[in-house]
């Protein structure tokens, strides 16, 4: 019964976001207005008090220093399997093996098993993922397109995007110990419960729109086998790595769900816009977000497995 009053309420809004999208109950357009609201506004909210009110431990650093390492890896050791996966998208199927949809995906999952008060154990994962993805992968995108894109636009790029804006106050605040100050002052319910209002309805919302974006491209699945399966065995190494160099960490239970979880997510959903720039066609970001979609039935899978098994 523990289980089931786990996963019934994340499968509930997946499937009622799906039979939105089949029964056209919401529209494309104002499930995209949704999105950006959740994803450009209140998610960002949500991950800067999580950063402004986490204690960060030393040892956090050495995780981000990992996980950006292993990103890194993942997209370039996935280059060299472009003959297994398919020469057709050669050209951007490495860049999708790397980072895991933290926020939107891991997060949401992650917090129904073990509360929001564990949320920034995933989080500290996408610092590195944030790294990678808003200014690694510009870089390389605007090399690859032979300097079409300008340092000040590449700049503009990244310090414009709302999650790189809410890491980098949510860190800065927190090693300024401006929240311990705010929670000596009359101020600190209303900061609470403002953020209360705001975060409530994200893990649902988040959920109802995975269930809607949630589509296979039957067309190019034998190639979107290939490469998911390149991808879970990278990330099945990564996995690894945590018991291998953070024992101490992954003996919590706790610590262990969220990599677990978390490695085991679909690629990150801003990485196709940043790698729009090199799609030949339209076909590429139909493949981009079948693999996403494909990654989540996977995901859930993983989510099932745990909840049923582990917690």
């Amino acid at each position: 019964m523990a289980a089931l009053s786990t996963l019934f309420p994340v499968f509930f809004m997946v499937l009622l976001g799906i039979i939105s999208r089949i029964k056209g109950f919401v529209t494309p357009e104002q499930k995209e207005g949704a999105n950006n609201i959740v994803f450009n506004v209140l998610f960002p909210i949500l991950i800067f008090n999580i950063l402004l009110t986490s204690k960060i431990e030393s040892s956090a650093i050495l995780i981000v220093v990992y996980v950006f390492i292993a990103f890194v890896l993942t997209m370039f050791i996935g280059k060299l399997f472009t003959k297994f996966t398919g020469e057709r998208f050669s050209h951007i199927s490495y860049f999708m093996l790397t980072t895991c949809e933290g926020g939107n995906v891991a997060l949401p999952l992650y917090t129904s098993i073990v509360g929001v008060a564990y949320a920034s154990n995933t989080v500290i994962f996408d610092l590195a993922g944030t790294l990678i993805a808003f200014v690694l992968i510009p870089i390389m995108v605007a090399k690859l397109n032979a300097g079409q894109t300008s340092p000040k636009e590449l700049a503009k790029t990244i310090f414009t995007n709302s999650f790189v804006i809410a890491v980098i106050l949510g860190l800065g605040l927190n090693l300024l110990g401006v929240y311990n100050m705010l929670a000596q002052t009359p101020f600190i319910d209303v900061y609470t419960n403002t953020i209360n209002m705001i975060t409530g309805p994200i893990i649902g919302m988040i959920l109802f729109i995975i269930g809607y974006n949630l589509k296979i491209n039957m067309d190019t699945l034998g190639s979107l086998l290939k490469l998911l399966i390149v991808r879970i065995v990278l990330f099945a190494f990564v996995i690894v790595g945590f018991f291998v160099f953070f024992p101490h960490l992954m003996a919590d239970k706790i610590y262990m769900l969220a990599v677990l979880i978390y490695f085991m997510c679909p690629t990150g959903f801003a990485l196709p816009m940043q790698i729009s720039p090199l799609f030949k066609s339209e076909e590429d970001n139909s493949y981009t977000a079948a693999l996403i979609s494909l990654n989540m039935v996977v995901t859930l899978i993983v989510y099932t497995v745990i909840v049923i098994f582990i917690v």
